[in-house]
């Protein structure tokens, strides 16, 4: 299942993500899209606010992986993008996926071989400084339900 939500400003797009937080369980995969600077952190910062993460989010670039664990739930934040030639075999990925928290995946392309067959991705597009274009792609019933949830449940408009 496809939808597509257009957002004004940045507070527009981390209010979803955290709307989308708060429905978030345990083995929970979040992949995320979008060019450099679309706002991939962003939209991390806002699922992390709905699981009840204070920690300060950064992006996980140099790190290829950050942990957030005083929460509802513990978040793993991936950024895979140096991980293009290698391939994701050695990152204990499975690990992460059958484990007690949220995993959140930017640049997943480049371990699609190691992907379940469920998981929720985003695509994030640049419309103007502010503006976004967030398409939701579900793979999956339980993906299917949050995001008819987040988006039906959305008074901005």
């Amino acid at each position: 299942m496809k939808r597509n939500k257009a957002t004004r400003a940045e507070q527009e797009t981390t209010a979803i993500a955290e709307r989308i937080g708060r429905l978030l369980q345990a083995g929970d995969l979040i992949l995320l899209e979008g060019d450099l600077g679309a706002g991939k952190t962003t939209f991390t910062k806002g699922l992390a606010r709905g699981l009840d993460i204070e920690q300060m989010i950064k992006s996980p670039t140099f790190t290829i992986i950050r942990e957030y664990k005083r929460g509802k739930l513990p978040l793993y934040h991936m950024d895979v993008y140096r991980l293009e030639e290698m391939g994701g075999d050695d990152l204990g990925f499975e690990e992460y996926l059958d484990g007690d928290g949220v995993t959140v995946i930017e640049w997943a392309q480049f371990i699609a071989d190691l992907l379940p067959e469920e998981f929720l991705k985003i695509t994030i597009r640049r419309t103007g400084d502010e503006s976004r274009e967030l398409e939701f792609d579900a793979h999956g019933a339980h993906y299917c339900q949050l995001i008819t949830e987040v988006l039906e449940n959305d008074t901005r408009d």
